[in-house]
Formats: C-alpha cells, structure tokens, sequence
C-alpha cells in the first residue's frame, strides 16, 4: 500500500501569537522527559453516503487547514520552538502540515491492522483514502504536552472544525508555575539518564494486542485477592502482558532475570484541589517497581503495580510544587534509580504508558467519531520507545488495546 505526500506546509497561528507571549517556560515534570515526539492517529469511516468521495475530502481537507490555524493560536507552544530544555521560544512558523492520499479504501487498510507497522506520521499528517475514509496523525513533543493535554488540543481543533457549538476550550499553560523549572536541575536525573541502561537503540517492532470486556472482567476477578481487593482493567492487563514478557525475555536470555516495570501516573487526580482540566503541560511522573526472578505470579505482579501507581499520592504531588519542587523531585528520581541498584545489566525492563479513559472515541471532526485510534512508531525507533506498550480503549466500550514495541529479538520469538 503506497502513501502519495501531496504536499507539505506549514500552517501558521490566526491571528498571530501576542508578543507578549512570546516565551513559554518548561516545568520540572517537563525537564525531566526526553525530547521525542508521541505518534497518535485517528482514523474515521465516510459516514457522507450521499458526497462522492473527492467532494467530500477536498472540503474535509480545507476546514482541517482553517481549523488548525484557529487552534493554534489557542495552543501557542505548538508553533515554537525548543530552546535548551528550558523555554519554548515563538517565532509562529507554523505547525509542519503533510497532506497525503491512499489509493485504497480505508476499510482495506483496517482490515489489516493486525500487522507490526502502522504508516508513519510527522507532526500533523492528514491522510485521505479512496471512497473517503480519513486519518488524521500527529507527533506532538513528549516535553510540552503530557497525553491528556495532547488529547485536549485535538478535540479543541475538532471542535473548531465542525462548529458544533462546543467550547474549544482555553487552554492556561501554567505549569511552570505549579511546578517551577530549576536551572540547577541535575542532568544526571533526568529520564535519559536515569534509564539509559535500559534505552536500547536498533530494530524496533510492535504489535497490537486486544483484549475486550469480557476478558477484561474475568481477569479482574481471576486476580482479585486480600492484598488488591478491586483491581482495575489497566492494572490486571499489565500484569498479564508483564508476564507475557518475562516469560519472552526469559526464552531468549536462558534463565528468568528480574525486571524493572515502571507505569507512567497522571497527577491530575491525586491532588486536592485537583488541577484545572485545562492545564497543560506535563502533569505525570513515572514510578517503578523491581520484580524479583520468584515474583512472577500474575496475582503478585497486580499487587506490585497497585503499589507503584499509588506511590504518586496527594502529598507527594503537594511536595513537588513551589520553589523548592525540583529539590524534592531529583531525590525521587535518585531513588527510582536505586530499585536496581548497579543491577541494570542482570535485570530486563518493561515500561507502560495509559491512554486509557480519555475520551480519544469522542473526538468528532463533523464526520462521526473515529472507527479507530492508535499509537505507532517507526522500525527505526527512539530507543525509549523499546520494549514498552501503550494501553488504549477500544472502540467498545471497557475494551483495552495494547500497542507493544519490543526489540526486535523478543518480537521473533
């Protein structure tokens, strides 16, 4: 299946960012992080029966432009740029726009999204299909936007899109302010650094697993136990594909090594008051937890990932803000690093990220809501992208797709 680029473009802010806008400061959350880009796509089925397709696209197309251009003022930092870990400089180039067509229809293409590779996407990538189908792909940079943010400037722009009536929201990007960057901030604890034992480069593959209601229903009962009394949808799939892993790792190495897991948390809930639901930037951190060689029960491995997700508690996220938060988050970082403790060459890593309860099926540019909506990466991906999984709904309801790249090696076993 060959994907024609029509043509590529950058599509400015209308009206123009505010000078006095002209700089946005990173938090401490948003230091933290690599600089990589998220690949989301969302792909819709043509619902306008009675519009032949090439109508129906090139009017789709145009709104998405304007639309887009209309957000961006609204989401300002998505058209800056980086300026040394500290600061999104402005200039309002643009947001990088490719247009792009298939000459198969849509449904030919969900028909195989079984196989290891979704089309790569850049930035912001509309991709019409033959018959009408549409997908819409971005890359939105890990260090400005956390995933609900990501997923609040993409409805905003559907909401702009179709006119429906909906608020488009007002985005306050005060995160810098929560928790306040610091120059001094240890490079030494930064994600990259903190995890480069485990940031592998070469071949990396993936693979969509699903596991709908039903499934995931027994196995919260079949996990249910004294020590988690309630265990949740995320938390019994990532046990199951934790150990699913294990076992894989251990197939390859010859013996069961013991592995690092760690679960990104979103803060936006762990707080009194909680945050604005319009706040940007990044609101998460990442916990970890070492299972040991013998702790590879499946009831044992709900139980560990209970534990780290709730680490990240209302107090820990007080201690975070004001002047002297990123004092307290680089000790956290450092004892994150101690779980392996000079371990890192005898141990294996797993790494989850939930995209789960964040409304991604209602997102409706005018078209209906999307038949599908995915993660993806490159064969030659970021190494933090290997051996992690992403953990989406699906389009029925209390339904989880798993997306798992893995090095190359684990996904041939």
């Amino acid at each position: 299946m060959v994907v024609e680029i029509v043509s590529k473009e950058f599509i400015k802010p209308t009206p123009p960012t505010p000078h006095h806008l002209r700089t946005h400061l990173l938090s401490i959350l948003d230091q933290f992080l690599p600089s990589i880009y998220v690949p989301m796509v969302l792909f819709y089925m043509d619902e306008e029966k009675s519009i032949p397709a090439a109508t129906s696209n090139s009017r789709r197309l145009q709104l998405l432009k304007e639309s887009l251009s209309e957000t961006l003022t609204l989401f300002y930092p998505l058209v800056g740029r980086i300026n040394d870990h500290l600061s999104i400089d402005y200039n309002d180039e643009g947001a990088y726009y490719i247009d792009a067509r298939v000459n198969h229809p849509l449904r030919e293409f969900l028909n195989h999204i079984d196989s290891s590779y979704v089309s790569q996407v850049f930035l912001a990538e509309v991709t019409t299909f033959a018959y009408g189908g549409i997908s819409l792909g971005s890359f939105l940079s890990n260090i400005i936007f956390d995933e609900p943010a990501a997923i609040t400037f993409i409805s905003s722009w559907a909401a702009l899109t179709c006119k429906c009536g909906e608020e488009a929201g007002s985005p306050n990007f005060d995160s810098s302010f929560v928790f306040p960057q610091s120059v001094a901030y240890l490079r030494e604890a930064t994600f990259s650094a903190i995890f480069s034992p485990f940031l592998k480069k070469g071949i990396c593959r993936s693979m969509r697993i699903t596991f709908d209601a039903s499934a995931t229903d027994l196995l919260k009962v079949k996990t249910t136990s004294s020590s988690v009394r309630d265990p949740t949808r995320v938390g019994v799939v990532s046990a199951v594909l934790c150990k699913c892993n294990m076992a894989t790792f251990k197939v390859k190495s010859g013996i069961q090594k013991s592995t690092l897991i760690t679960h990104v948390v979103n803060l936006f809930q762990r707080v009194v008051p909680q945050f604005s639901k319009h706040s940007m930037g990044n609101f998460l951190c990442m916990e970890a937890a070492l299972v040991r060689a013998n702790e590879t029960g499946l009831d044992n491995l709900v139980f560990h990932l209970r534990k780290v997700i709730r680490k990240a508690d209302g107090n820990f996220v007080t201690a975070l803000q004001g002047d002297g938060g990123w004092l307290k988050f680089s000790e956290y970082i450092k004892e994150i690093g101690k779980e392996w403790n000079g371990e890192a060459g005898e141990i294996d890593f797993i790494g989850f990220t939930s995209w789960c309860n964040f409304g991604l099926y209602e997102i409706d540019f005018g078209w209906g809501k999307p038949t599908w909506v995915t993660c993806t990466a490159s064969t030659k991906s970021e190494a933090v992208f290997m051996n992690t999984i992403v953990l989406i709904d699906t389009k029925m309801e209390n339904g989880i797709e798993a997306c798992v790249f893995l090095e190359e090696q684990y996904m041939v076993c």
